[in-house]
């Protein structure tokens, strides 16, 4: 039996938490062990004043204090910024950063949600896909670009078997990085006491999105980057196959701005479609909810007919190193929401329970509140058929029927630009090609398909 260190002891007594030792003597050294571990690494005191904050709200913005935000468009970008944002990749200050930490629970998928399949004729998953991205990109500017996965206790472990597996689809071992989200844990809503989801293991539970954020700094990936040059990161979600990694005309446009934060949007579909919405907030960028719109100006029209806010959030962003820094450390980093949820845990017997009223605060941090926190900014507007067909749902809108069709899709308008018209299905690897020029340089002059074709 292992002995439990004294000042634990006394941290536990002190905050009112030595209910979590519950069974103590009926573990195995192993398990004292893994449980002294995860105490050691809570914040209690931190957890203490989270509590003490708990019916403490975040006021949202009234419609007064917010306004449209500015949109560049295509138009604004000219050959010296594209050759700005190449210059970059060429120089290897850009990383990318996956976010990774979900399964495909809603497609029927246990398992990381990256390893689904979505290639309509290669069956190729959605890593395969972002993974040859970064490789084409790499032998494109000469230059390796840090491919960072973010994972969560739940895919972590499974993740990276699959990518020894298919031996990192081509890219070096060393130029592959993978990191946890952050967690944290529950807190009973009545006593403010630590919940055990069984003895000797602390319930704990994803701390947010805008954990990936503060696992760059935590994890010491922040610094390392850093220290290699690099100098942007370009933060994306597994689930969007069609997005331009390190997309030069967003970091030229980034770069000649000295913006610290830069995000692409598309136009929303209607005012009752579920996506955030980009605004100024008191004039800092922001993203609104689209719960948290005011009705009023979640319908406002203007004079060209269009949703005056329909900046809609494909989760597509670039931020500068130093900013990350500031806002993961110290006084100004990102702060914690509660919800009130159903936790299954033990009770203070040691006895399971399944509440069917919420009986647990967690605590999690948004990455929209590292946007207002950007001294400098800027956003530019892309299309869902260029850039957008995430992967949500089994079945109908943003299922692996509509993601294929979108792959398909912007094959067949890279197709177009070079003149050419198939009738067959179409689909292009990043290794054959990362845009319509590359393909025209690659392709043929007869190329005329008449049975469906995988460009590789």
């Amino acid at each position: 039996m292992s002995e439990l260190p004294t000042d634990l002891a006394h941290r536990l007594r002190s905050h009112g938490q030595e209910h979590v030792l519950l069974g103590w003597e009926q573990l195995s050294s192993i398990e004292q062990s893994d449980l002294v571990q995860q105490l050691s690494g809570i914040d209690l005191t931190q957890l203490e004043q989270l509590y003490t904050q708990r019916e403490e709200t975040f006021t949202l913005p009234g419609a007064d204090r917010i306004s449209p935000m500015p949109v560049e468009g295509p138009e604004s970008i000219d050959a010296s910024m594209i050759a700005q944002g190449e210059a970059a990749l060429r120089a290897g200050q850009v990383a990318a950063l996956i976010v990774a930490g979900g399964q495909g629970s809603r497609l029927g998928f246990e398992h990381p949600k990256g390893m689904f399949p979505v290639g309509p004729i290669s069956n190729a998953t959605l890593f395969q896909i972002h993974a040859e991205k970064v490789l084409a990109i790499s032998r494109r500017y000469g230059r390796p670009m840090p491919l960072l996965i973010m994972t969560s206790p739940a895919t972590h472990a499974e993740t990276i078997d699959y990518f020894e597996k298919e031996q990192f689809f081509g890219l070096p071992k060393e130029q592959v990085q993978f990191f946890q989200q952050g967690t944290m844990p529950a807190l009973n809503v009545q006593t403010g006491r630590l919940l055990l989801e069984r003895r000797g293991v602390i319930f704990n539970s994803p701390n947010g999105h805008g954990g990936t954020l503060t696992a760059l700094n935590e994890t010491g990936l922040l610094n390392d980057l850093k220290n290699h040059g690099i100098r942007q990161i370009f933060y994306f979600q597994v689930d969007n196959p069609l997005v331009r990694i390190g997309d030069p005309a967003l970091l030229g446009l980034h770069i000649a701005r000295l913006a610290e934060v830069s995000v692409k949007v598309i136009d929303k579909n209607d005012p009752n479609e579920k996506m955030g919405v980009f605004a100024l907030v008191d004039g800092k960028l922001a993203i609104i909810e689209y719960i948290d719109m005011p009705a009023q100006l979640n319908e406002l029209l203007g004079k060209d007919g269009k949703l005056v806010y329909r900046a809609a959030n494909p989760a597509i962003h670039l931020f500068d190193v130093e900013f990350l820094e500031r806002v993961t450390r110290g006084p100004s980093s990102l702060p914690f929401h509660v919800a009130k949820k159903r936790v299954p845990c033990l009770d203070a017997s040691g006895n399971p329970i399944d509440p069917l009223e919420p009986n647990a605060l967690k605590f999690e941090m948004f990455i929209f509140d590292a946007l207002p926190m950007a001294k400098r900014w800027v956003a530019l507007r892309s299309t869902r058929r260029e850039e957008f067909a995430p992967l949500k749902n089994g079945e109908g809108a943003d299922s692996p029927k509509t993601v294929k069709q979108g792959l398909l899709d912007l094959a067949s308008d890279w197709l177009n630009e070079c003149g050419i018209k198939v009738k067959v299905p179409v689909e292009i690897s990043p290794l054959f090609a990362l845009d319509a020029t590359e393909l025209k340089a690659k392709l043929p002059t007869n190329f005329n398909p008449t049975n469906e074709t995988y460009l590789k």
